[in-house]
């Protein structure tokens, strides 16, 4: 019953809520695992892609795969598998591994384990037909580039509603398999710093906000992405899945998610990697398929924290077309420098009370109270976050035909209808799952005082939930699990990072995940270095060590 419970809890705060529901909504016991549940195997109307042509996808590379021998991947292997960034770049400049090497591993693994056997995972919907052309013009141009970004030739995975040229960005649904567009803002910015696009990662369609009933990790183009630490076992997290399974089974070396409310916490946790959920404002949506407007955000996902750095300052800047990224340039830095700057020593965190049950997360709490942290365990007050479904209906009734018409390829979509319209033309295909909360956004309506009106009390409201005990307690962090606070933090506009904590008796991942003030990002990526640093508890998912 509990595993029933869990599952139907995912689904409900991936976004922060579903059916007007948040986590803080439900009883706190059903958000623990209980490591005594039989593991059964989850059963889903579809697993495999019915619009991915496999054979069509590895044209660009064939030849290249097939002259990188079994030897020369287990020596590049030793220099990449598990490895940070700066680890990879360190064995580039020494001369070990080139960027082509580097690419060649990446599609080795991702032909091997992701589509169309017992080990496939789903993650990745599209390549980059020129990935190892680029890479071979880093090699080429490595030397006369005096001031190079640490992201500089590193293969990035993104999540497939963020615009990408060259890449058709479908947000997993049938009705987008042909949206070519330019690059999004922060695409741009991650090319300007050298790094590659490796393709894209599978996701929850629509960004998790359209059949309601569906599975995390699946969607019409991509089908079902599958958890590699228990495949069929444990959810993957939504929505960003790709990105979380890809870099956890070393598909990627790093990828890039978007968040709503929950949606890169939920999957990092998951698969035991880092996640950040940056402040609203300090990366750009710009060529983003949106959900909301006032909610949503880009971020990075990593095996480490130093990596979730640099590719975070790998995307940042000020984009004059969205409004909300005003505040980036105020706060732009590179991340990565200032990591070892600080240890725990003094630091104040509050730990909820009602988490303290939860043995992984016990754990943790003394692991920063051994490494000279202050926890100060609190009550989290009762409060409800109204109409949080209704801010993302309004929200995306008005975004996504902004998006269309601003950002879209030559799409002959205008608005949330016309997709509803085309899908119903051919639910077995595009929608299996049924289209719920797009059904639902139409349905919905609000003047524009009514509209400002639930903004205002979900930002009050969420605000409240941390800024209360934060200034009772002189508190420099909230602590908390996985996304279980994520409509909280999404509504604040406040930060969070989740960092591996430990696995379950079933071997199901958790996250410790930190709560902070807006534009806090360097401090919460240090507390997130000593904590990783101290602890080192991510492993990887044993039967993709090969």
């Amino acid at each position: 019953m509990k595993k029933l419970l869990l599952l139907f809890t995912a689904l409900l705060i991936t976004l922060g809520c579903k059916n007007e529901k948040s986590e803080i909504d439900l009883d706190e016991d059903q958000l623990q695992t209980d490591s005594t549940d039989t593991v059964e195997e989850m059963e889903f109307k579809v697993l495999d892609s019915r619009f991915i042509d496999n054979d069509e996808l590895w044209v660009p590379f064939e030849s290249d795969l097939s002259e990188f021998s079994g030897e020369v991947y287990e020596e590049v292997k030793a220099l990449v598998f598990e490895k940070s960034i700066p680890q990879i770049q360190q064995s580039i400049e020494e001369g070990k591994l080139t960027y082509e090497e580097l690419a060649l591993f990446y599609l080795s693994r991702i032909k091997e384990y992701d589509r169309n056997n017992e080990l496939s995972l789903n993650s990745v919907i599209a390549l980059n037909p020129d990935l190892l052309q680029e890479a071979r013009k880093k090699d080429e141009q490595r030397g006369n580039i005096t001031d190079r970004h640490p992201i500089y030739g590193i293969p990035v995975l993104l999540k497939d509603n963020i615009n990408t040229t060259g890449i058709p960005t479908t947000a997993g649904a049938v009705a987008l398999e042909n949206n070519n567009t330019e690059d999004a803002f922060i695409v741009e910015r991650l090319k300007e710093n050298g790094a590659i696009i490796l393709g894209k990662a599978n996701l929850s369609e629509w960004a998790y906000f359209f059949c309601g009933e569906c599975p995390s990790g699946y969607s019409a183009v991509g089908g079902q992405t599958l958890n590699p630490y228990g495949r069929k076992i444990h959810d993957t997290g939504g929505s960003s899945s790709g990105s979380g399974v890809a870099v956890a089974a070393n598909l990627a070396p790093v990828a890039v998610g978007s968040e709503t409310s929950g949606s890169i916490l939920s999957p990092s946790s998951q698969n035991s990697i880092v996640g950040l959920k940056p402040t609203i404002g300090l990366l750009s949506r710009g060529g983003i398929v949106p959900i909301s407007s006032t909610l949503d955000t880009p971020g990075p996902m990593t095996r480490s924290v130093i990596d979730n750095a640099i590719l975070l300052s790998a995307m940042t800047g000020m984009d004059t077309k969205d409004p909300a990224s005003e505040e980036a340039g105020k706060n732009v830095n590179n991340f990565y420098s200032r990591l070892k700057d600080t240890d725990l020593k003094g630091k104040r965190f509050g730990a909820i009370k009602s988490l303290m049950e939860d043995t992984l997360y016990i754990r943790a709490v003394n692991d920063l109270k051994n490494a000279g942290a202050e926890i100060v365990e609190y009550e989290a007050e009762e409060i409800n976050l109204p109409n949080f479904i209704r801010l993302l209906n309004l929200d995306m009734k008005k975004d996504l035909p902004e998006y269309f018409r601003n950002y879209g390829g030559e799409i002959e979509f205008e608005n949330v209808q016309d997709v509803v319209d085309y899908n119903s033309e051919d639910t077995l295909a595009r929608a299996p799952y049924g289209q719920a909360l797009f059904l639902g956004i139409i349905k919905d309506s609000a003047t524009a005082q009514e509209f400002a009106a639930i903004k205002d009390t979900l930002k009050r409201n969420g605000t409240r939930f941390f800024e209360k005990p934060m200034k009772e307690h002189d508190l420099d962090a909230v602590l908390s699990i996985n996304n279980y606070h994520a409509g909280f933090a999404a509504v604040a506009k406040y930060p969070a990072i989740t960092v591996p904590m430990g696995y379950t008796s079933n071997n199901a991942p958790k996250g410790l995940t930190f709560i902070g003030k807006p534009f806090t990002e360097q401090q919460l990526l240090q507390w997130a270095y000593a904590f990783e640093q101290t602890t080192n508890r991510r492993k990887t998912p044993e039967n993709y060590n090969e």
